[in-house]
């Protein structure tokens, strides 16, 4: 596809941004459904002045916001969809007749993920380690769904994971109890739980040994996600799968977060299958 005064521009928002994988995931999805698209990274300090720029320019269509501008951005924007209002942070902004809106497809991915899993969640008891910015995203999208019978938090900020516990009852009416992130409390919340989804980053390249959850305490019967996608299979995840567990690598949720940001800026459904492989290949 030649680049012409018609070519619609995308790209990633962030500091730093040059590890992202995002420019190879969504310029294959363009390229494979033919569109006049180009998708750029942009190294950004100043995001406001970033997003002042961006509006000026007819040809752009909407951007991925990475670290550390998730939650600085949304002041900048006209609209922000009622999931990410919630969360307090937008991973991507769409431009639509001269209004920016942020939606946070992180939250969205996270459930794709799950649904592609066969996981089901109406009933469940769901533990997530972490109250991080991850972790509120997916906690929110899981309240959004609906039918969750609890949500434990366990994280190591008493005070981050207790406002994202208040944050989640009063905005979404789920049953929350959110206690310290220790081998005492796993103990005692893991042999009860059908769903456990790990959102920090232990066990991430270069410290790929590490794990948040002692190996004894998983069991048949509960399904494991881990959205640290490097390495592909963390340690958390071969324990997991060791232990007859049902397993779901971070890289789903990473492909279906990106999925969902390609379809709200071209209005079609994206080409997984594409964007998968450049995946894999990064990490073959």
């Amino acid at each position: 596809m030649d680049i012409n005064a018609h070519t619609q521009f995308c790209g990633i928002i962030g500091n730093p941004v040059e590890h992202s994988l995002s420019p190879a995931i969504h310029n294959a999805a363009f390229q494979k459904l033919g569109l006049n698209f180009v998708y750029l990274a942009f190294r950004v300090e100043a995001i406001g002045e970033a997003i002042k720029g961006l509006r000026a320019l007819g040809n752009f269509r909407g951007a991925s916001v990475t670290i550390p501008h998730k939650v600085a951005a949304v002041p900048f924007l006209d609209f922000v969809e009622p999931t990410a209002r919630h969360i307090g942070a937008i991973n991507t902004i769409v431009a639509e007749g001269g209004s920016l809106t942020g939606y946070n497809t992180d939250a969205t991915g996270a459930l794709r993920a799950l649904r592609e899993g066969s996981v089901t969640l109406k009933g469940q008891h769901v533990v997530m380690l972490g109250s991080g910015g991850a972790a509120r995203a997916i906690a929110f999208a899981l309240g959004a769904e609906g039918g969750i019978d609890c949500l434990t938090l366990l994280g190591i900020d008493d005070k981050e994971r207790a406002a994202l516990a208040r944050d989640l009852q009063s905005k979404t009416g789920m049953a929350v109890e959110a206690l310290p992130l220790d081998e005492e409390t796993l103990r005692t919340v893991l042999p009860e739980a059908q769903v456990l989804i790990h959102c920090t980053p232990m066990g991430m390249s270069p410290n790929v040994q590490g794990t948040a959850v002692p190996a004894p305490l998983l069991h048949m019967g509960l399904t494991v996600m881990d959205i640290v996608y490097n390495p592909r299979e963390t340690r958390l995840l071969k324990d997991a799968k060791a232990a007859g567990c049902r397993t779901i690598p971070g890289l789903e949720m990473f492909l279906h977060q990106a999925a969902a940001q390609f379809e709200l800026w071209t209005n079609q459904p994206a080409p997984t299958d594409v964007m998968r492989a450049v995946l894999e290949s990064r990490f073959s």
